[in-house]
């Protein structure tokens, strides 16, 4: 599904990716992995579109993507959750839903409440509080807002900056339950995430980076058992 073959991406002269290339399938949850400064947040910008990429191929279904705005990189499908769960707290939660239909291709008053429906359907406390300013919610709710405003599109791969960043460990643990039921909603995920447990625990594969570089990759349960992931990562 999504296909990045040696990219490169700089800010002015710094040199941030540095020839990375990695791959996630339809229907995965794959995590990318490394500490703070790595390149992973780079790497999801520069996949959306808000960084042009350099040098390398970015793909997507076949595609090439890298170049393409923001805005034409949602309307094919792909969501961006950003890190620090960037909701519009002066917007109602239904508001800040319907601002992830201006990512669909077409916008029609049966495609705005089907998908609604579907995400409330998978996060009713949305919809108990679809009248309530955003700045109402807790952090873990705000979250949970912002990647259901990515899936409110006809969003089929989403790409997930630090869900659990600064949350409590009962509410890292509601955010580890919404990404596997992405999963089984046919969502393809690529994770960023600090938390290395938790990503492992939920991913099929995994990336490790490295100062703007893949140093590893393998499979959840061939990360959890490698000395790297304990020596790059601490766990």
């Amino acid at each position: 599904m999504l296909k990045l073959t040696d990219v490169h991406a700089y800010y002015g002269t710094s040199h941030v990716l540095q020839g990375v290339s990695l791959e996630v399938r339809d229907g995965e949850t794959v995590a990318l992995l490394g500490r703070n400064g790595m390149g992973k947040t780079t790497t999801l910008k520069t996949i959306m579109g808000f960084l042009k990429p350099g040098g390398g191929a970015v793909e997507f279904n076949g595609r090439s993507i890298g170049g393409l705005r923001p805005h034409e990189v949602a309307h094919l499908g792909i969501g961006y959750v950003p890190e620090n769960r960037r909701i519009f707290p002066g917007l109602t939660v239904r508001e800040n839903l319907e601002l992830g239909l201006s990512n669909a291709a077409r916008i029609t008053g049966r495609l705005r409440q089907q998908n609604l429906d579907r995400v409330f359907h998978h996060f009713p406390i949305l919809r108990e509080k679809a009248g309530a300013p955003g700045r109402n919610l807790s952090g873990g709710q705000q979250q949970m807002l912002t990647i259901a405003r990515a899936m409110m599109g006809e969003t089929r791969l989403i790409l997930m900056d630090e869900p659990t960043q600064g949350l409590a460990p009962a509410l890292v643990r509601e955010i580890r339950d919404i990404i596997r039921e992405l999963k089984g909603m046919g969502i393809t995920v690529l994770l960023v995430e600090q938390n290395a447990r938790v990503a492992l625990n939920v991913a099929d594969r995994g990336y490790i980076m490295e100062k703007g570089r893949v140093v590893f990759e393998g499979s959840a349960e061939a990360l959890r058992a490698s000395e790297l992931t304990r020596e790059k990562l601490g766990i």
